[in-house]
């Protein structure tokens, strides 16, 4: 049963044995309960025997032990319930947040930040709404019930029809709206998360918008989307509530056919005052937690969307592999590499080249040739297909994917920076780091110039992603951290995008002291950039279509030699010379 709740629920294994401890505890409260209801039949039994004279000790012992037995019973249940799900809340979020750094970026590619938010953050708040209240209130509210009814078929069975027939009805009514609200609460998860993504998408954009005057036309959609959110709560609410109000009159009707029953019976002669007045007080007692358990059923239903969301992070395969390095070596060889996002789009097809260490292997090539996705599988964010990459013979498919990182030092085209120092920003490439070697570091990225000019210097606050600096200022801090964590192999992607003239060559010369012995891979569009290179890869439309030496390329006239004369005129290209065109 336990992995069965794991699976379910999306729920640890000491989550799923204290859910089953919080139903149990919340079984027993519901049992304590019902104390007073028999110790106040003693009581009429009592007065309609001749009195309570000289029982009035016992009454009142049993008043103050069903006090007791009640208060130990609620105790439980709220350190069962509450506590563990506390708990269970903080192990589900960490889970997810392991688990996603271990899911490959094709995973990301499918998914916008704020749905992810969303499930790490609204989802598991829901789910600890869930699992304090109502999973474990409905389960104990079934057991108490299912207790109490066989109890009550030993005491009399036509009676206990009178007052239990309804329970199966209202159940049953409740059970049978499933497929309605799980429609109704998609469709409302749907337009939130739609609204969400608006909000985030105005946020990022704003500056945009405003200097298209596309301001007013952004927001009147958003208007849009909050009007269907609204619309949808509204439905779900509404088709939650006719279910439930519906299921809930069936339920008071328990309470007439019992009063009904029993007086037909009394008149009858089979059914003595007493438990007339037993049953009477029963079902009174008995419908209050089946009331609560009818509304925890509707919201359990309405979890199955947040632990669908949830499972499918838990249950998305995850990238593993060894622990140990067991390459010989730098080289980086893609063998015959297939690679798709989806099923129906081949990215890069039958790709085969050597980057060696020691030397600059410069990947171009047309937009959307496949430059980016060969950084990334080499580096191991995404699996290939098929075929083999391997890194000093060691096959990168078999290493764990942070193992293998140890290897990297990347340098992406969109810099991301954290909302603190220039210091803890560069350190990201190796926490353990002194002063003095970041300092060092951003000295060879040229990272100096502008720090030394900022009010506070290194340990100025440069903002969300760096909004204090410019684009090439936050490339710089980006070389910066390449540098700091010296790794045997580099990727640069558009590493010197963002730099003027002057700044690229300085970094460049930086660079190539950085480069000695190592390998590296670069990502270039400009040509100028890659001239050095010891070796060129041109990626046209998913395959390799000619690499070797710049000069030998350049001599074969193909591709490569295109795009060099290519860009070579558009350097000449000028403003005043398109207009006089």
């Amino acid at each position: 049963m336990i992995p069965m709740l794991q699976k379910k629920l999306a729920l640890s294994r000491q989550g799923a044995v204290n859910l089953v401890k919080s139903c149990l505890a919340c079984a027993l409260q519901n049992l304590a309960l019902m104390l007073p209801v028999g110790l106040l039949y003693l009581l009429v039994s009592d007065l309609l025997d001749g009195g309570i004279v000289g029982k009035c000790p016992f009454y009142a012992m049993g008043c103050v032990l069903c006090l007791v037995l009640i208060g130990a019973a609620t105790y439980i249940q709220y350190t069962a319930t509450y506590f563990a799900t506390y708990i269970e809340s903080g192990v589900q979020r960490i889970t997810l947040a392991e688990t996603l750094r271990k899911l490959p970026l094709s995973f990301f590619g499918k998914k916008d930040l704020s749905d992810l938010t969303g499930t790490l953050m609204a989802d598991c708040t829901y789910m600890e709404t869930a699992f304090s209240h109502f999973i474990p209130e409905l389960v104990g509210s079934f057991l108490s019930t299912g207790l109490v009814a066989i109890g009550l078929f030993f005491w009399d069975w036509r009676m206990a029809l009178a007052a239990l027939w309804v329970l199966p009805v209202s159940l049953a009514v409740v059970l049978l709206s499933a497929g309605v609200q799980d429609r109704l609460y998609a469709k409302s998860s749907e337009s939130k998360r739609t609204l969400a993504d608006g909000i985030q998408e105005f946020l990022e954009c704003i500056r945009d918008l405003k200097s298209n005057n596309a301001e007013d036309a952004y927001l009147d959609g958003l208007d849009r989307e909050i009007d269907d959110v609204e619309q949808h709560s509204i439905f779900t609410e509404l088709g939650t509530g006719v279910f439930l109000l519906s299921a809930g009159m069936i339920l008071k009707l328990g309470i007439a056919t019992v009063v009904l029953t029993g007086s037909l019976l009394l008149a009858d002669g089979s059914l003595d005052l007493l438990t007339f007045f037993a049953f009477l007080l029963l079902a009174s007692r008995l419908y209050d937690p089946l009331q609560g358990a009818l509304q925890n059923l509707t919201a359990v239903i309405s979890c199955r969307t947040q632990i669908g969301r949830m499972n499918e992070i838990l249950e998305h395969p995850v990238q593993a592999g060894t622990d140990s390095l067991t390459n010989h070596g730098y080289d980086i060889v893609f063998h015959r590499v297939f690679f798709s996002y989806e099923d129906s789009e081949t990215v890069l097809r039958d790709v085969s080249f050597t980057a060696k260490q020691g030397e600059v292997t410069a990947l171009v090539g047309p937009s959307g040739g496949g430059k980016t996705t060969v950084s990334r599988l080499a580096a191991r964010f995404w699996d290939a297909d098929s075929g083999r990459i391997t890194v000093g013979g060691m096959d990168i498919a078999t290493v764990d994917p942070e193992t293998l990182l140890s290897l990297y030092s990347i340098v992406f085209q969109d810099v991301t920076l954290f909302n603190g120092s220039i210091l803890e920003n560069i350190r990201i490439g190796r926490k353990d780091a002194t002063d003095e070697e970041v300092l060092e570091a951003a000295r060879l990225a040229e990272c100096t110039e502008f720090a030394e000019k900022l009010p506070d210097k290194w340990n100025t606050d440069i903002g969300e992603n760096g909004c204090a600096l410019s684009g090439g200022e936050r490339q710089r801090i980006s070389i910066a951290r390449a540098f700091l964590k010296d790794a045997p192999i580099i990727l640069l992607d558009e590493a010197t995008a963002s730099l003027d003239v002057e700044n690229e060559s300085r970094i460049q010369v930086a660079l190539s002291r950085l480069i000695q012995d190592k390998t590296v891979l670069v990502i270039a569009h400009r040509m100028r950039t890659v001239a050095g290179a010891d070796k060129i890869v041109v990626l046209s439309g998913g395959t390799v279509a000619e690499q070797g030496a710049p000069d030998a390329l350049l001599q074969r006239n193909g591709l490569y030699a295109r795009m060099v004369s290519l860009q070579t005129e558009s350097g000449r290209w000028a403003i005043g010379q398109a207009l006089e065109q």
